[in-house]
């Protein structure tokens, strides 16, 4: 429903294109039969959006870094320099405007991953001239109370220890994540190859809780793997800015390059290349959606966060096996488990340790539900009624009565 109510807003400020007919494409180590590709990739559109700050906003006012120092932000639909960053004065306080500048700047589907940002930073962008604070460092800050931070797990640490040598504040922590789709022998492999292509590649894979290690029973194992390669050559890769594209550019050329680093580690350790493995384009950030089998717990592919859109398909055989093959990584944020079986469901959800268990669905999110990780994936939790106390401090009040009645 989000993405029909704000397909209207965005067509006011978005012109689209028609997408070309499919090209082919030859992936590492076998020819593949072609992905759906925009034109562009090649062609990308230029949103008219007005955008000329290259000032930070502090204290309600735009000012230059101390240093005097700025950096470039790229354009990942062509690898170019991005002229200007957004100021977003009142003219422009538009949310699909917001969503395109989003969608511009990191490359992600104007029409739902960038509007669904841009009313985060629309709520909180309303609060700063309410509460703001001078800040010089966050973490160190002896003044800061309370700490929030969402990225990775290494800079997570760095976080906590800065907290804990100033003043011991409370620190939230919502970090990477490695997490399991598993596909019971019972499941629907039309809808289950379906879910798990979303789960994995939403934003381009570059997700925290991307179902990124797919456990395939083996009675459905062979027809998963068939499955999976056809609607990855399916998937329509290109201009986000375009009708029709599931998939945009990667954020920046060092993640663009991690993800291929891990693409040739993953070819590399014995896993076999279903299809992908290779970039679109010659200059930009794209890169083709990548399909590995024959998956081992032990390669990095399986263990490290890539952020991308590459998929491993690792098989199982019992209850028990999967089990304990899908807790073994440092993550624990969530997982997904696709069966028709309640008693599969229940057994299973019990037994992952992670933060969020989705049944038959995946990436699923309401300000009801708690979001957070166990393990490497962080601490306390976001959103629903748990996230208050991590704002909250209890205080005993003790005073003598006279004359208690209960004495």
């Amino acid at each position: 429903m989000a993405a029909m109510r704000i397909s209207s807003l965005l067509s006011c400020s978005l012109s689209y294109s028609s997408l070309l007919p499919k090209g082919r494409f030859c992936g590492v180590g076998r020819v593949v039969s072609g992905y759906s590709t925009s034109a562009g990739i090649e062609n990308p559109i230029n949103p008219s959006i007005k955008v000329h700050c290259t000032q930070l906003l502090i204290n309600g006012n735009f000012v230059d870094s101390a240093s005097g120092k700025t950096f470039p932000t790229y354009d990942p639909r062509t690898g170019d320099v991005i002229a200007h960053v957004a100021e977003g004065d009142a003219e422009d306080i538009d949310r699909a405007v917001c969503a395109a500048r989003e969608a511009f700047d990191e490359g992600p589907w104007p029409k739902m991953t960038a509007y669904e940002r841009s009313k985060v930073l629309f709520r909180f962008a309303d609060l700063l001239d309410k509460h703001i604070e001078e800040l010089a460092t966050l973490e160190s800050h002896m003044d800061v109370d309370k700490l929030a931070f969402t990225g990775s797990s290494e800079t997570g640490k760095i976080v906590l220890e800065l907290a804990s040598k100033s003043n011991l504040k409370p620190v939230t922590l919502e970090l990477g994540g490695k997490s399991p789709f598993i596909v019971c022998k019972d499941a629907d492999v039309n809808k289950a190859v379906e879910l798990a292509h979303f789960a994995l590649l939403f934003n381009q894979g570059q997700c925290c809780s991307a179902g990124s290690r797919a456990y395939v029973h083996e009675d459905v194992h062979d027809e998963f793997i068939e499955k999976a390669e056809a609607r990855a050559l399916k998937r329509s890769v290109g201009d986000p800015f375009k009708a029709g594209v599931e998939q945009g550019p990667q954020i920046d050329s060092e993640q663009f390059e991690k993800i291929l680093r891990y693409i040739r580690s993953g070819i590399e350790s014995g896993a076999i290349l279903i299809t992908g493995g290779d970039r679109l384009g010659s200059k930009d950030f794209y890169i083709q959606p990548t399909v590995f089998a024959n998956v081992k717990e032990d390669m990095l592919i399986a263990q490290d966060e890539i952020f991308g859109p590459v998929q491993s398909i690792l098989k199982f055989r019992d209850m028990d096996e999967v089990i304990r093959r899908a807790n073994s990584t440092r993550y624990g944020l969530a997982a997904g488990v696709f069966t028709n079986d309640l008693d599969t469901a229940n057994t299973l959800s019990g037994a992952l340790k992670v933060g969020t268990v989705w049944i038959n669905c995946y990436d699923v999110f309401d300000a009801a539900i708690p979001f957070g990780g166990y393990k490497m994936s962080g601490q306390g939790r976001e959103k629903g009624v748990h996230c208050l106390s991590n704002y909250l401090q209890v205080k005993a009040i003790v005073a003598p009565l006279k004359n208690p009645a209960w004495i």
